[in-house]
């Protein structure tokens, strides 16, 4: 069974740091690219960040570019997004995905991050 499974959101400041990980399992993690994507309350969910599966070519947002940085570690079969220089905008569920075929399928419960003074 497919499962992944999002940690490390949190309450943060405006200009604070914080972490996301995703930990895949029921599949061949490296196998596969990875997606970050988030969903701000009343607004439809957006993507963030994707991987391809070896680590090499990396995609951001316009609106995240410079500030986050998604990797993986296909040892630990997990994916990362550091996320600095926060912004209220930021505010929103982190989810991650596994990507088929060119569609973002299977998806995590997401996690909470809130930035806020």
């Amino acid at each position: 069974q497919v499962q992944l499974v999002e940690s490390g959101g949190d309450l943060v400041q405006p200009g604070g740091s914080l972490r996301l990980s995703c930990v895949g399992s029921g599949f061949t993690f490296r196998n596969y690219s990875m997606s970050w994507y988030r969903q701000a309350p009343g607004k439809e969910r957006e993507l963030v960040a994707r991987i391809n599966s070896g680590g090499i070519t990396t995609n951001y947002a316009d609106s995240v570019k410079d500030r986050f940085t998604i990797s993986r570690n296909n040892a630990k079969n997990t994916m990362y997004l550091q996320m600095n220089s926060l912004k209220p905008d930021d505010t929103g569920v982190y989810y991650c995905a596994r990507r088929i075929s060119g569609t973002d399928r299977d998806w995590g419960q997401g996690t909470q991050v809130t930035v806020s003074s």
